[in-house]
Parts: C-alpha cells; structure tokens; sequence
C-alpha cells in the first residue's frame, strides 16, 4: 500500500485532498468570492511561467513541422469533438449534466508538460511535441470557448457569450505572451520547481472552489457510485482507442517512428491543467463539479496508460549512443 502511495501521481493525491476538503468544509460566501480571485491570480501566475518556459529556439525548429501540428490539432480539436456528440445516446445510462462533462472533456486542448515527457521517453519527436502541444494550448484559448458555444448552448442549461473569448484571453493569453517577452528575465525562475508549484497548486485549487460549489448547491447527491465507476472503465477504453487509432492514421499518412510517437502522446491527451481554469471562466461555479469529473477521471488514466506506453518503446528503442568527448 505504501510503495502504491508513492508512484501515484502527486497532483492526483492533491485532487483527492481537496476533494475531501471541500466535501468537510466547502468555501462558501464572500471567502469564497475572495478564494476565486486568488485562483485567478495564481492561473495566470502559471501561464505566465508557461510563456517564459517555452525556448524561442525550440519553437522555431520545430514549428516547421506543420503536418505534424496540424494532425495532432485535427485529433485534438475535430476528432475528439465528434467522438463527444457521437457518445450523446450515454445519457441514456447517466445523468445529462456528467455527460456534458464527458463533451466538455472532448473540447478542451492536449497536454503540455506529460505530452512532451512521454514523447522524449519514448525517443520520439521531442521539438516537435513541445511546438505541437504549446501550439494546441494557444489554440485552445480561442477553439475550446468557441466549440463550448456551438456544441454546449442548448436552452437554460448553459449559457456562454462572446465575453467568454475576452475573460480567456486575458487570463490565459496575455500572461503567456508576457512570459515570452519577458523570457529572458525569468527563464531561469520558470525552468525551476516553480512552475510545478504554480501547476499543481492552481489545479487543486480550482477543484477546492469547483467541488465546494457542488457541496454548497448540493449537487454531489446527483452522482452516483455506478456512474463513476463507469467513467473510469470509460476513460480506459477511450485512451486505448484514441492510441490506436493516432499510431494508423499516422503511419498511412507517411510519419516516421519519432513523429508518429509524438502524434500519439500529444493527440490522445487532455489538458487538465487548462481545462479547469477554461471551465472557471467558461462556466463559472454553476455545476463546475459535474462538468470537471470526467476530465478529473480521464487524466489520471491517460497519464497511467501513457506511461506505460512510453516505457514499453524505451525498451524496444536501440540504446543511446554514448558521447564521445575530443581534447
């Protein structure tokens, strides 16, 4: 038991802490008006670490790669979208807000910091993942809110406006852009433990305020053990299926090895480190906890499957060639 404690993820054991958290002793009131605005600050703290992180050199040398951006934005922004509405006949079986939850999952950008690790263990196109992935988060700043208002606005249940591309992009955006242009400053900040503070520490505190809202309005008692149960066995087979189908669409279309593995870790993920500060701006703390849950769910079994995944091509890819130093 104690070794399994250890090897879990510690943003997971955080998520559970604040979970348990807000379940005992929910944020409500004016504190919890205070509490949000801190999670803004400490949001746009992290985006701006992300900007000031990314090498300019890095981008450019792998921004030429364009068809390996545009397939792995393809994944991300068109197939995932489609696979969400495709699944609409679940609610036959749970409830419609956690499928919203599933759609909204669907819509939001890959990862950044796990797709690049998994593609650089697994030997595969390390530039090129770090550009795509980077690459999806800003596009997701301007697609996630607009693919919201299309496939999410139906009647009462949500509601989102133009506003929604403005409070995004102030949030989000502008830090990052600040970060590239003051790079040189605090690039060194930026490649410390810092930005994992800042990551970690801005997620679960939006899952505090998120799940504290669903405490407050009672809306936990809407889900049950059953549902959750089978967004787990859910989230295993839609990895499984979004792996398989990145690695033969990309190897028909001609990608070698080291470009098909980073088609594969960046194409098959979803950014929980973005989703949830979208959908606090996105959705505010109206059923906020419904609509996490299945992205909460599904990044924990990404992260498993892919690690798994990564280690098993370490293993089969040929040893490193050893450095050979010339006086």
């Amino acid at each position: 038991m104690l070794s399994l404690f250890k090897r879990t993820d510690p943003l997971i054991l955080l998520i559970i802490l604040a979970v348990v958290v807000a379940i005992i002793a929910p944020v409500r009131g004016s504190v919890a008006e205070w509490f949000a605005t801190a999670t803004n600050i400490a949001i746009a703290l992290l985006f701006f670490l992300y900007g000031a992180r990314l090498s300019t050199s890095e981008a450019l040398k792998g921004l030429m790669h364009w068809r390996l951006h545009l397939l792995i934005l393809a994944f991300t922004f068109l197939v995932f979208p489609l696979i969400g509405l495709a699944l609409k006949p679940l609610t036959m079986v749970i409830s419609e807000d956690l499928y919203m939850g599933i759609l909204f999952m669907t819509l939001v950008p890959s990862t950044v910091q796990s797709s690049v690790a998994f593609t650089s263990i697994a030997r595969g196109n390390y530039a090129g993942a770090i550009v795509a992935a980077s690459t999806s988060n800003l596009a997701g700043v301007f697609l996630t809110p607009l693919l919201v208002m299309l496939l999410m606005s139906a009647g009462d249940r949500i509601n989102v406006d133009a506003q929604v591309f403005i409070d995004i992009a102030v949030l989000l955006l502008l830090p990052f852009i600040l970060g590239q242009l003051l790079r040189k400053w605090v690039k060194s900040y930026a490649a410390s433990k810092a930005t994992k503070i800042v990551d970690r520490g801005s997620i679960t505190m939006v899952v505090y305020s998120a799940f504290s809202a669903g405490m407050v309005a009672g809306v936990w008692s809407q889900v049950s053990v059953g549902e959750i149960i089978f967004l787990i066995g859910f989230s295993i087979v839609l990895v499984a299926i979004m792996l398989s189908l990145t690695r033969f669409t990309a190897r028909r279309l001609g990608f070698n090895e080291k470009d098909i593995k980073a088609i594969q870790f960046c194409g098959t993920k979803k950014s929980l480190a973005t989703g949830l500060p979208m959908a606090s701006v996105i959705f505010g703390g109206a059923g906020l906890g419904l609509l996490i849950l299945p992205l909460m769910i599904f990044h924990q079994v990404q992260l498993m499957m892919c690690s798994w995944l990564a280690s098993r091509y370490a293993r089969q890819a040929p040893p490193r060639q050893p450095v050979i130093l010339r006086s």
